[in-house]
């Protein structure tokens, strides 16, 4: 359990450090053009690496539910926003943003698919890190 908390982080760690870099391509181009080259580097580094694990296309692929493949364009949506706010907000006001509104669609997605949780106790976090956001940007 324990690599699974450090991945996780350490994936977080990513996220704020790869919106960063996309924020700075951003300045000296824009938020749409940033996130094309982001996505397409990530695929030029994507295909050898699913070449590696012998699946670039699984059988399973064609039978999956049509809004399975709406995820990458809501990731072209992510990265420009990102590459918008990070040098317009800062980073850590940017990443506590996006850390709340996940928090939020997680805590909706639960509830949709009838997930046992404490909804105060997730709601009451949500409100914990939209709290952590404020008080990071008081001076």
């Amino acid at each position: 359990m324990i690599w699974m908390i450090l991945l996780g982080l350490c994936s977080g760690m990513l996220v704020a450090l790869s919106r960063q870099l996309n924020g700075r391509l951003a300045l000296s181009t824009s938020a749409m053009q940033s996130s094309f080259w982001n996505h397409l580097v990530g695929f030029a580094v994507l295909v050898p690496c699913a070449l590696i694990a012998g699946s670039f296309w699984p059988a399973e692929a064609a039978s999956a539910h049509w809004f399975a493949w709406v995820g990458g364009a809501i990731g072209v949506v992510f990265v420009a926003s990102g590459s918008w706010l990070i040098p317009r907000l800062g980073a850590a006001l940017t990443g506590g943003l996006l850390v709340a509104g996940q928090m939020l669609s997680s805590v909706a997605l639960d509830l949709l698919r009838g997930v046992e949780a404490v909804l105060w106790m997730q709601l009451a976090g949500v409100a914990l890190i939209l709290v952590g956001v404020y008080l990071s940007r008081r001076g």
